[in-house]
């Protein structure tokens, strides 16, 4: 199995859960680290919200000793006040900090935040430099091809971000402008490979193990980065190490699996959120986990009336 280095964090393998806002939170994550994620990825949390002591950021700043290694992904455009809330954070129980320059969404884009940077080298030297000089622990950065098509310059950032003393970076071939549509740019991927000497993250419609091996052929990335393909797929991390051990895939879960996954998650969601939120976060889970089943469609607009575990154990007995 090959491993992956991130400054001094070594990964057990290179398989990567990437941070996806409402999904990879604590239990998602227990449920990809069981499964075999060499590395996991926190939700994005604000500086901002560090800063103000924001009562809703101290549950995705929360960390279980069983998911290590762990990257706590942190976004803001204020190269000061980055610096200062990791320095703040510095002692929690993380292995590696993110930082976010990747995320499309508009509130945002429209603060100068997440991949409105990549619009700016020099701020993005400042970010990163004041980040990596505040905290001791390795610093890394999750990019886009560009802002949109005309502004196409992960590979200028990523040397900016070397340059400032980032310890990997991730792309995802996609610009801005797409959001998640059309197909990832693996070739820019190959770009900031080649251009850099800092291990390069691949992340873009990696989607089985075969997905895997061709993007490393095509790119040489180093990682593999996994975040769409893992909803409600928690069994691609050990689908992927099973392929690089044997060269073979196992089955894919029936719906037996899948129903016990589900309830799994749902244990975890209560144990960590209380069933009142636990189990409204459970509904856009199961609709990812039974996609493509025999009557799934059906059961994705009960699941929207399931008020307690109970409910969703017996509407699961369809499956």
């Amino acid at each position: 199995m090959k491993k992956l280095k991130i400054g001094n964090v070594e990964l057990e393998n290179r398989y990567i859960l990437g941070p996806m806002a409402g999904v990879t939170d604590l239990p998602f994550r227990l449920l990809c680290k069981e499964q075999g994620a060499g590395l996991l990825c926190t939700e994005m949390v604000s500086a901002k919200a560090i800063l103000y002591n924001n009562k809703n950021t101290e549950s995705l700043l929360e960390i279980h000793p069983e998911e290590q290694p762990v990257s706590l992904q942190l976004f803001g455009s204020d190269p000061k006040i980055m610096g200062e809330m990791a320095k703040r954070i510095a002692e929690r129980p993380f292995d590696i900090l993110d930082i976010n320059m990747g995320c499309p969404v508009p509130k945002v884009v429209k603060n100068g935040e997440g991949s409105a940077l990549m619009k700016n080298p020099s701020l993005v030297y400042e970010i990163v430099s004041a980040v990596v000089k505040s905290i001791e622990k390795p610093v890394t950065v999750k990019i886009r091809k560009g802002f949109d098509d005309e502004h196409v310059n992960a590979v200028e950032i990523a040397k900016v971000l070397e340059e400032a003393g980032a310890s990997a970076v991730a792309v995802h071939g996609r610009t801005r402008e797409q959001y998640y549509s059309g197909k990832a740019d693996w070739d820019i991927i190959r770009q900031v490979k080649e251009a850099v000497s800092v291990p390069v993250i691949g992340n873009g419609d990696v989607t089985s193990p075969q997905k895997a091996d061709e993007l490393v052929r095509q790119t040489g990335c180093d990682g593999i980065m996994i975040a769409r393909g893992a909803q409600g797929n928690p069994w691609i991390f050990a689908e992927m190490c099973k392929w690089e051990e044997t060269g073979e895939i196992p089955p894919r879960p029936d719906a037996e699996a899948v129903r016990r996954m589900i309830l799994r998650h749902a244990q975890l969601q209560l144990q960590y959120k209380g069933e009142y939120l636990g189990i409204r976060e459970m509904r856009k889970h199961v609709a990812w986990y039974t996609k493509g089943l025999k009557g799934a469609a059906r059961l994705r607009e009960k699941v929207n009336q399931v008020e307690n575990f109970e409910e969703l154990e017996n509407l699961l007995t369809s499956l």
